[in-house]
Order: structure tokens, then sequence, then C-alpha cells
């Protein structure tokens, strides 16, 4: 009897589970088509008829940065090795390697 118990609870959990499921794909399809109507250029959202920066387009005073957030720049590998070596041999755990 107790089998049967534990069978039917799990069976119910489990169609809870595929109906929230359903939902929540149903519910993101309508909030992803929301927010490509809402969303403006360069991370600006709309809120009812005022757009809105992204918090990390703006600085500590609240002032939108005007200036690239991300450069990047190409090395080479061995630059990079020499890099990483180096900030390896100035770690603490290095520094006690070498002395034990």
């Amino acid at each position: 009897m107790l089998h049967l118990l534990y069978i039917l609870a799990f069976t119910v959990l489990a169609c809870i589970a595929v109906a929230n499921l359903i939902r929540n794909l149903i519910m993101f399809s309508f909030d992803r088509d929301l927010s490509h109507a809402s969303k403006g250029s360069l991370g600006y959202y709309e809120y009812g008829r005022q757009s809105i920066p992204h918090p990390e387009l703006l600085d500590n005073a609240g002032k939108i940065i005007r200036e690239p957030l991300l450069v990047m720049r190409s090395i080479n590998v061995e630059d990079a090795r020499q890099q990483l070596d180096a900030i390896y041999e100035s770690s603490p755990s290095h520094k006690l390697e070498n002395e034990g």
C-alpha cells in the first residue's frame, strides 16, 4: 500500500513539474518577444516612455561611459607564457615550494 502512495505522489509531482516546464517555456517565449520590442540600441531599455541605460554602461557617478569597455590586444604564445610564468614565480605558494 505504501508503494502505491509513493508512486502516486511522484506521479503528481512529475505532472506538476512538466506543467511548470511547459508554462515557463511559453512565458519565456512571450517575454523574449517583448524584450526584443522594448530593448533599444546599445543596451538601453524602454521603461514606459523613458529609455534607461544598462547599469554596466554607467560609471560610479551614474554618468554614461563613452569609452570602450573592453580593449583586447593579441599577443603571441611565448609572451603569454612568460607573463604567466612571472605571475606564478611571484606567487606566495611558489616561494614556499622553493624554501621547503
